[in-house]
């Protein structure tokens, strides 16, 4: 079993139907670390609120990192736009020191500082706050987040096609929408820019994030930015290795049964 000195995983959307939680318990299965950052967005209380769904895999997700947790792996769970914590405890994350609120054994933080082994002080944080569609344009952005739950839909029923035509394959209809069309691509590279920029001023070396479910691994400037993807389309995870370095790892989709496609 792979040990890491750090994972670093973001966007699970536990409580969507899109959520590949199969898939991340077979991550946490096979990898092991000392420190686990949850980037936000593990639970997606947005849709939870439309529409109660939490199969027995996303509670057992839940266990899992509570049992992490129990076992000494420290585990920090940024707040991101979509979890419970950002709308239940954020008036009392924000201006509180790092260990001031926390769930038991896991710390609840609007943002933090990981510093890797061989001395890189990072931000990390979800990144929401730079998305300027969701600051200045909520009903936009809840616009596109029916639009997108109707693509993972779709994408669903062409997965279920797949598998009774005996096609062990996975292919994101969202995703393949997404990364075609420029003014996505545009906003994806604004989004790190303004990361980096902000990074750069506040003195660190490097920046790891999520919120645009696009795994990322590029210096920006001179600026280490780290996007660790998402448990939604890609299935990746952000590792730190116990000599500092960084990798982006990719996890094979663990293909679920047709009655929960079609549930």
């Amino acid at each position: 079993m792979p040990h890491y000195r750090s994972i670093f995983l973001s966007d699970v959307h536990l409580g969507t139907r899109g959520c590949q939680a199969e898939s991340l318990l077979d991550f946490l299965r096979h990898n092991s670390c000392q420190q686990l950052y949850l980037v936000g967005d593990i639970i997606d209380l947005w849709r939870l609120k439309i529409r109660w769904y939490w199969p027995r895999s996303h509670n057992t997700v839940v266990q899992k990192i509570l049992r992490l947790a129990r076992s000494g792996v420290v585990v920090r769970y940024i707040r991101g736009n979509h979890d419970p914590v950002y709308e239940l405890l954020s008036d009392y994350v924000q201006g509180q020191d790092d260990e001031s609120i926390s769930l038991g054994d896991i710390a609840i933080l609007s943002e933090t500082v990981h510093e890797t082994a061989d001395g890189k002080k990072l931000w990390v944080i979800h990144g929401d706050q730079f998305d300027a569609a969701m600051r200045y344009a909520t009903w936009l952005i809840h616009l596109g987040d029916h639009g997108y739950t109707l693509l993972l839909w779709l994408n669903r029923l062409l997965q279920s096609a797949f598998r009774r035509l005996g096609l062990r394959r996975h292919w994101s209809l969202s995703a393949y929408i997404k990364y075609r069309v420029k003014k996505a691509v545009q906003f994806i590279n604004d989004y790190e820019h303004l990361l980096a920029e902000e990074t750069a001023r506040r003195g660190y070396a490097g920046v790891i994030c999520g919120h645009i479910h696009h795994a990322e691994q590029k210096s920006i400037e001179g600026i280490l930015y780290y996007n660790d993807g998402d448990w939604v389309e890609s299935c990746t995870a952000l590792v730190e290795h116990m000599d500092g370095r960084m990798e982006i790892i990719h996890w094979p989709i663990t293909l679920r049964f047709d009655q929960d496609v079609a549930a």
